[in-house]
Protein backbone atom coordinates (compact mmCIF):
# COMPACT_ATOMS: atom_id res chain seq x y z
CA UNK A 1 0.00 0.00 0.00
CA UNK A 2 1.75 3.56 -0.96
CA UNK A 3 1.49 6.50 1.09
CA UNK A 4 -1.03 8.34 -1.58
CA UNK A 5 -3.46 5.81 -0.88
CA UNK A 6 -3.01 5.54 2.80
CA UNK A 7 -3.13 9.23 3.01
CA UNK A 8 -6.56 9.05 0.93
CA UNK A 9 -8.25 7.28 3.90
CA UNK A 10 -7.69 10.63 6.07
CA UNK A 11 -10.39 12.72 4.16
CA UNK A 12 -13.13 10.85 6.03
CA UNK A 13 -14.92 12.76 8.80
CA UNK A 14 -13.65 13.04 12.36
CA UNK A 15 -14.59 9.82 14.54
CA UNK A 16 -14.81 10.47 18.36
CA UNK A 17 -13.79 8.56 21.19
CA UNK A 18 -17.07 7.57 21.97
CA UNK A 19 -18.01 6.24 18.66
CA UNK A 20 -14.55 3.65 18.96
CA UNK A 21 -15.42 3.01 22.49
CA UNK A 22 -19.26 1.75 20.91
CA UNK A 23 -17.70 0.15 18.14
CA UNK A 24 -15.18 -1.55 20.11
CA UNK A 25 -17.75 -2.73 22.92
CA UNK A 26 -19.97 -4.29 20.04
CA UNK A 27 -17.45 -6.79 20.01
CA UNK A 28 -16.96 -7.34 23.55
CA UNK A 29 -20.35 -7.54 25.32
CA UNK A 30 -19.97 -10.44 27.82
CA UNK A 31 -22.93 -13.42 27.83
CA UNK A 32 -24.52 -14.50 31.07
CA UNK A 33 -22.97 -17.01 33.07
CA UNK A 34 -21.95 -20.10 30.79
CA UNK A 35 -23.77 -19.39 28.05
CA UNK A 36 -22.06 -20.68 24.33
CA UNK A 37 -21.18 -17.73 23.06
CA UNK A 38 -23.33 -16.34 19.45
CA UNK A 39 -22.04 -15.08 16.20
CA UNK A 40 -22.78 -11.57 16.85
CA UNK A 41 -23.11 -11.01 12.75
CA UNK A 42 -22.36 -7.34 11.69
CA UNK A 43 -18.32 -6.74 12.90
CA UNK A 44 -18.01 -10.70 13.42
CA UNK A 45 -18.30 -10.38 17.03
CA UNK A 46 -19.64 -13.47 19.66
CA UNK A 47 -20.93 -12.64 23.28
CA UNK A 48 -16.95 -11.82 24.92
CA UNK A 49 -14.75 -12.58 22.03
CA UNK A 50 -14.67 -12.13 18.54
CA UNK A 51 -15.14 -15.06 15.55
CA UNK A 52 -13.31 -13.32 13.06
CA UNK A 53 -9.91 -15.29 11.54
CA UNK A 54 -7.15 -15.00 13.80
CA UNK A 55 -4.83 -12.46 13.48
CA UNK A 56 -1.59 -11.73 14.93
CA UNK A 57 -0.21 -8.33 15.70
CA UNK A 58 3.18 -6.97 17.03
CA UNK A 59 3.22 -4.94 19.63
CA UNK A 60 7.29 -2.94 20.03
CA UNK A 61 7.54 -0.71 22.61
CA UNK A 62 10.94 1.00 23.96
CA UNK A 63 10.80 -0.36 27.01
CA UNK A 64 13.36 -0.49 29.38
CA UNK A 65 13.84 -3.39 31.53
CA UNK A 66 12.45 -2.94 35.12
CA UNK A 67 9.97 0.15 33.89
CA UNK A 68 6.31 -1.10 34.93
CA UNK A 69 4.19 1.41 33.35
CA UNK A 70 5.00 -1.05 30.10
CA UNK A 71 2.94 -3.82 32.30
CA UNK A 72 0.48 -1.46 32.31
CA UNK A 73 0.80 -1.29 28.89
CA UNK A 74 0.83 -4.71 27.85
CA UNK A 75 -2.08 -5.81 30.07
CA UNK A 76 -4.35 -3.27 27.96
CA UNK A 77 -3.27 -5.18 24.67
CA UNK A 78 -3.53 -8.61 25.93
CA UNK A 79 -7.39 -7.83 27.46
CA UNK A 80 -7.78 -6.50 23.81
CA UNK A 81 -6.09 -9.84 21.97
CA UNK A 82 -8.07 -12.34 24.21
CA UNK A 83 -11.32 -10.23 23.26
CA UNK A 84 -10.69 -9.95 19.00
CA UNK A 85 -9.00 -13.23 18.72
CA UNK A 86 -5.30 -11.66 18.14
CA UNK A 87 -2.25 -13.41 18.70
CA UNK A 88 -0.26 -10.45 20.43
CA UNK A 89 3.07 -10.41 19.91
CA UNK A 90 5.44 -8.53 22.19
CA UNK A 91 9.22 -7.06 22.40
CA UNK A 92 10.93 -4.53 23.55
CA UNK A 93 14.18 -2.34 23.58
CA UNK A 94 15.11 1.13 24.83
CA UNK A 95 17.48 0.97 21.64
CA UNK A 96 16.25 2.89 18.68
CA UNK A 97 18.11 0.62 16.25
CA UNK A 98 17.20 -2.53 18.30
CA UNK A 99 13.44 -1.45 18.44
CA UNK A 100 13.74 -0.76 14.74
CA UNK A 101 15.33 -4.47 14.30
CA UNK A 102 12.25 -5.96 16.22
CA UNK A 103 9.86 -3.99 13.59
CA UNK A 104 11.14 -5.34 10.84
CA UNK A 105 11.02 -8.57 12.55
CA UNK A 106 7.49 -8.33 12.89
CA UNK A 107 7.67 -7.22 9.00
CA UNK A 108 9.16 -10.51 8.18
CA UNK A 109 6.50 -12.33 10.11
CA UNK A 110 3.95 -10.93 7.94
CA UNK A 111 1.71 -10.10 10.62
CA UNK A 112 -1.27 -8.67 10.70
CA UNK A 113 -1.03 -5.16 12.02
CA UNK A 114 1.89 -3.10 14.51
CA UNK A 115 1.55 -0.89 16.98
CA UNK A 116 4.62 0.70 18.00
CA UNK A 117 5.78 3.76 20.03
CA UNK A 118 7.52 6.43 18.94
CA UNK A 119 10.13 7.65 21.61
CA UNK A 120 12.88 8.33 19.00
CA UNK A 121 10.87 8.63 15.83
CA UNK A 122 13.90 9.32 13.62
CA UNK A 123 15.42 5.78 13.88
CA UNK A 124 11.79 4.35 12.91
CA UNK A 125 11.06 5.85 9.69
CA UNK A 126 12.60 3.38 7.21
CA UNK A 127 11.74 0.37 9.17
CA UNK A 128 7.95 2.14 9.26
CA UNK A 129 8.01 2.79 5.44
CA UNK A 130 8.90 -1.05 4.83
CA UNK A 131 5.75 -1.86 6.64
CA UNK A 132 3.59 0.54 4.34
CA UNK A 133 5.29 -1.17 1.42
CA UNK A 134 4.53 -4.53 2.87
CA UNK A 135 0.95 -3.77 3.35
CA UNK A 136 0.92 -3.77 7.20
CA UNK A 137 -1.17 -1.76 8.82
CA UNK A 138 0.48 0.06 11.75
CA UNK A 139 -1.09 2.10 14.84
CA UNK A 140 1.29 4.61 17.30
CA UNK A 141 1.31 4.56 20.89
CA UNK A 142 2.54 6.39 23.78
CA UNK A 143 5.01 8.19 22.26
CA UNK A 144 5.16 10.34 18.99
CA UNK A 145 1.69 12.37 18.68
CA UNK A 146 3.92 15.01 16.77
CA UNK A 147 5.57 12.51 14.61
CA UNK A 148 2.83 9.68 13.88
CA UNK A 149 1.14 11.49 10.87
CA UNK A 150 4.59 12.60 9.30
CA UNK A 151 5.21 8.68 9.63
CA UNK A 152 2.38 7.95 8.08
CA UNK A 153 0.77 5.96 10.61
CA UNK A 154 -2.65 4.64 10.35
CA UNK A 155 -3.90 6.15 14.16
CA UNK A 156 -2.35 7.07 17.22
CA UNK A 157 -3.60 6.56 20.71
CA UNK A 158 -1.78 8.57 23.99
CA UNK A 159 -1.00 11.35 25.34
CA UNK A 160 -0.23 15.56 24.39
CA UNK A 161 3.09 15.15 26.46
CA UNK A 162 3.58 19.36 26.17
CA UNK A 163 0.16 19.35 27.40
CA UNK A 164 0.51 17.14 30.08
CA UNK A 165 3.77 19.11 30.85
CA UNK A 166 2.09 22.68 31.34
CA UNK A 167 -0.81 21.36 32.99
CA UNK A 168 1.83 19.72 35.70
CA UNK A 169 3.34 23.39 35.97
CA UNK A 170 0.14 24.97 36.65
CA UNK A 171 -0.16 22.24 39.64
CA UNK A 172 3.13 22.91 40.75
CA UNK A 173 2.08 26.81 40.97
CA UNK A 174 -1.00 25.83 42.83
CA UNK A 175 0.66 23.88 45.68
CA UNK A 176 3.34 26.80 46.17
CA UNK A 177 6.42 25.36 44.82
CA UNK A 178 9.32 27.51 44.42
CA UNK A 179 12.53 25.51 43.24
CA UNK A 180 11.99 21.77 41.12
CA UNK A 181 14.36 19.96 39.48
CA UNK A 182 13.02 17.73 35.93
CA UNK A 183 14.20 14.11 36.19
CA UNK A 184 15.07 12.90 32.87
CA UNK A 185 15.31 9.05 32.99
CA UNK A 186 16.21 8.15 29.24
CA UNK A 187 18.26 10.40 27.28
CA UNK A 188 16.92 11.49 23.47
CA UNK A 189 13.54 10.36 24.56
CA UNK A 190 11.64 13.16 22.93
CA UNK A 191 8.24 12.43 25.14
CA UNK A 192 10.34 13.10 28.38
CA UNK A 193 12.16 16.31 26.91
CA UNK A 194 8.46 17.86 26.15
CA UNK A 195 7.26 16.97 29.64
CA UNK A 196 9.86 19.21 31.39
CA UNK A 197 9.67 21.56 28.76
CA UNK A 198 5.75 21.92 28.80
CA UNK A 199 6.59 21.79 32.99
CA UNK A 200 9.40 25.09 32.31
CA UNK A 201 6.50 26.77 30.12
CA UNK A 202 3.97 27.16 32.97
CA UNK A 203 5.69 26.52 36.29
CA UNK A 204 5.91 30.49 37.83
CA UNK A 205 9.39 28.99 39.67
CA UNK A 206 12.63 27.80 38.56
CA UNK A 207 13.42 24.12 37.04
CA UNK A 208 16.15 22.63 35.51
CA UNK A 209 16.63 18.83 34.74
CA UNK A 210 18.63 16.28 36.11
CA UNK A 211 19.24 13.67 33.74
CA UNK A 212 20.11 9.91 35.15
CA UNK A 213 20.24 6.54 33.96
CA UNK A 214 16.50 4.89 34.69
CA UNK A 215 17.86 1.65 34.12
CA UNK A 216 20.43 1.61 36.46
CA UNK A 217 17.88 2.34 39.74
CA UNK A 218 20.89 2.73 42.31
CA UNK A 219 22.35 5.34 40.15
CA UNK A 220 18.93 7.32 40.04
CA UNK A 221 18.86 7.02 43.88
CA UNK A 222 22.48 8.35 44.35
CA UNK A 223 22.26 10.97 41.74
CA UNK A 224 19.13 12.39 42.95
CA UNK A 225 19.93 12.56 46.52
CA UNK A 226 23.27 14.32 45.53
CA UNK A 227 21.49 17.15 43.83
CA UNK A 228 19.03 17.84 47.04
CA UNK A 229 21.99 17.51 49.19
CA UNK A 230 23.93 20.29 46.70
CA UNK A 231 21.14 22.38 46.44
CA UNK A 232 18.95 22.44 49.74
CA UNK A 233 16.35 24.89 48.15
CA UNK A 234 14.72 22.27 45.47
CA UNK A 235 11.01 22.02 47.26
CA UNK A 236 9.76 19.63 44.43
CA UNK A 237 11.31 16.77 42.82
CA UNK A 238 9.17 16.04 39.26
CA UNK A 239 10.34 12.81 38.23
CA UNK A 240 8.81 11.42 35.09
CA UNK A 241 7.56 7.30 35.34
CA UNK A 242 6.53 5.88 38.61
CA UNK A 243 9.50 3.67 39.40
CA UNK A 244 11.76 6.91 39.01
CA UNK A 245 9.03 8.42 42.08
CA UNK A 246 9.47 5.78 44.27
CA UNK A 247 13.16 6.12 44.16
CA UNK A 248 13.13 9.59 44.32
CA UNK A 249 11.21 8.94 47.61
CA UNK A 250 13.91 7.41 48.66
CA UNK A 251 16.32 10.02 47.88
CA UNK A 252 14.79 12.64 49.65
CA UNK A 253 14.88 10.66 52.86
CA UNK A 254 18.24 10.05 52.56
CA UNK A 255 19.31 13.48 51.54
CA UNK A 256 17.77 14.64 54.42
CA UNK A 257 15.35 16.95 52.17
CA UNK A 258 12.14 18.37 52.97
CA UNK A 259 11.60 18.39 49.16
CA UNK A 260 7.90 17.01 47.48
CA UNK A 261 8.36 14.23 44.98
CA UNK A 262 5.09 14.87 42.33
CA UNK A 263 5.58 12.51 38.94
CA UNK A 264 3.95 11.85 35.64
CA UNK A 265 2.62 7.90 35.47
CA UNK A 266 0.83 5.69 38.05
CA UNK A 267 0.69 2.17 39.23
CA UNK A 268 -0.06 -0.18 41.98
CA UNK A 269 2.73 1.30 44.14
CA UNK A 270 2.52 4.82 43.31
CA UNK A 271 -1.37 5.31 44.09
CA UNK A 272 -0.47 3.99 47.73
CA UNK A 273 2.60 6.67 48.36
CA UNK A 274 -0.38 9.23 46.96
CA UNK A 275 -2.39 7.79 49.95
CA UNK A 276 0.44 7.84 52.62
CA UNK A 277 1.03 11.28 50.92
CA UNK A 278 4.81 10.57 49.94
CA UNK A 279 3.87 11.47 46.54
CA UNK A 280 1.94 14.81 46.11
CA UNK A 281 0.45 14.13 42.91
CA UNK A 282 0.48 12.10 39.97
CA UNK A 283 -0.32 12.81 36.18
CA UNK A 284 -2.28 9.82 34.65
CA UNK A 285 -2.36 8.99 31.02
CA UNK A 286 -3.38 5.35 30.81
CA UNK A 287 -1.15 3.19 29.85
CA UNK A 288 -3.66 0.25 29.75
CA UNK A 289 -5.98 2.62 27.96
CA UNK A 290 -3.02 3.18 25.00
CA UNK A 291 -2.33 -1.04 24.98
CA UNK A 292 -5.45 -1.82 24.64
CA UNK A 293 -6.76 0.88 21.90
CA UNK A 294 -4.08 0.21 19.83
CA UNK A 295 -4.58 -3.59 19.82
CA UNK A 296 -8.67 -2.88 19.56
CA UNK A 297 -7.86 -0.46 16.31
CA UNK A 298 -5.63 -2.68 14.19
CA UNK A 299 -8.83 -5.28 14.66
CA UNK A 300 -11.68 -2.45 14.05
CA UNK A 301 -9.33 -1.55 10.90
CA UNK A 302 -9.01 -5.11 9.30
CA UNK A 303 -12.26 -6.52 10.31
CA UNK A 304 -14.47 -3.30 9.72
CA UNK A 305 -12.51 -0.73 8.02
CA UNK A 306 -12.78 1.66 11.25
CA UNK A 307 -10.04 3.91 12.14
CA UNK A 308 -10.08 6.75 14.57
CA UNK A 309 -9.72 10.65 14.59
CA UNK A 310 -10.09 10.66 10.25
CA UNK A 311 -6.54 9.15 10.12
CA UNK A 312 -6.07 13.19 11.40
CA UNK A 313 -6.75 13.45 14.95
CA UNK A 314 -5.21 11.42 18.02
CA UNK A 315 -7.11 9.52 20.68
CA UNK A 316 -5.40 11.59 23.91
CA UNK A 317 -5.77 9.28 26.87
CA UNK A 318 -4.31 11.54 29.28
CA UNK A 319 -3.48 14.18 31.15
CA UNK A 320 -5.58 13.46 34.26
CA UNK A 321 -4.52 14.36 37.65
CA UNK A 322 -4.14 11.75 40.67
CA UNK A 323 -4.10 13.28 44.17
CA UNK A 324 -5.44 12.70 47.69
CA UNK A 325 -8.75 14.37 47.01
CA UNK A 326 -9.83 11.59 44.06
CA UNK A 327 -6.94 8.74 44.62
CA UNK A 328 -9.13 6.64 47.00
CA UNK A 329 -11.78 5.87 43.59
CA UNK A 330 -8.04 5.28 41.47
CA UNK A 331 -6.29 3.18 43.84
CA UNK A 332 -9.02 0.24 43.27
CA UNK A 333 -8.00 0.33 39.71
CA UNK A 334 -4.70 0.53 40.14
CA UNK A 335 -3.98 -2.56 41.98
CA UNK A 336 -6.07 -4.50 39.59
CA UNK A 337 -3.78 -2.96 36.96
CA UNK A 338 -5.89 -1.09 34.68
CA UNK A 339 -4.78 2.18 36.16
Amino acid sequence: MDRSSRRSRRVAPFVAVAAMAALALAGCSSGSGGKKAEDGGDGGSAAGKATTPRMTVALVTHQAPGDTFWDIVRKGAEAAAAKDNIKLVYSADPNAGTQANLVQNAIDQKVDGIAVTLAKPDAMRSVLAKAEQAGIPVVGLNSGLNDWKKLNLLEFFGQDESVAGEAFGKKLNEVGAKKAVCVIHEQGNIGLTQRCDGVKKTFQGSIENLYVNGADRPSVKSTITAKLKQDSSIDHVVTLGAPVAMTAVQSVGDAGSKAKVATFDLNKELAGSVKKGDIEFAVDQQPYLQGYLAVDGLWLYKNNGNYSGGGEQPVLTGPAFVDKSNVEQIAGFAAKGTR
